[in-house]
């Protein structure tokens, strides 16, 4: 079987090509750098996203404050992400770098503020 892939790590955006015999991977093709292979695998083994959003700031002029996960996340698990990211209710002051939730959705990673709010 073969899973055409477009691959996300660069603007190029390369049609990646990977070959899939009996659950293993034989052959990748498309890629113009090592990144493309590396992210094919991935892909079809254990992808994962990091999740921009917004959150919710209490007590600032500003009632949103951009947010991500710090590390790539189980793309799986992104719906139960955003939905504790679309709970959270932020105090301000909100600093750039900021934890906002630890240990999003049981993953181990933190989601941070990637703006301010006062």
């Amino acid at each position: 079987m073969i899973k055409e892939l477009t691959c996300i790590n660069c603007p190029l955006g390369c049609t990646v090509s990977v070959t899939v015999e009996d659950g293993q991977i034989t052959n990748i093709t498309g890629n113009t750098c090592k990144r493309g292979e590396i992210y094919a695998k991935n892909e079809l083994t254990n992808p994962v996203r990091t999740v921009t959003s917004t959150a919710r700031v209490d007590g600032a002029k500003e009632y949103l404050v951009s947010v991500k996960t710090e590390q790539a996340i189980p793309k799986g698990k992104i719906m139960e992400v955003m939905k504790e990211i679309n709970k959270a209710h932020i105090s301000a002051p909100v600093k750039i770098g900021d934890c906002l939730i630890e240990n999003v959705a049981g993953t181990g990673v933190r989601v941070i503020a990637t703006s301010k709010a006062s």
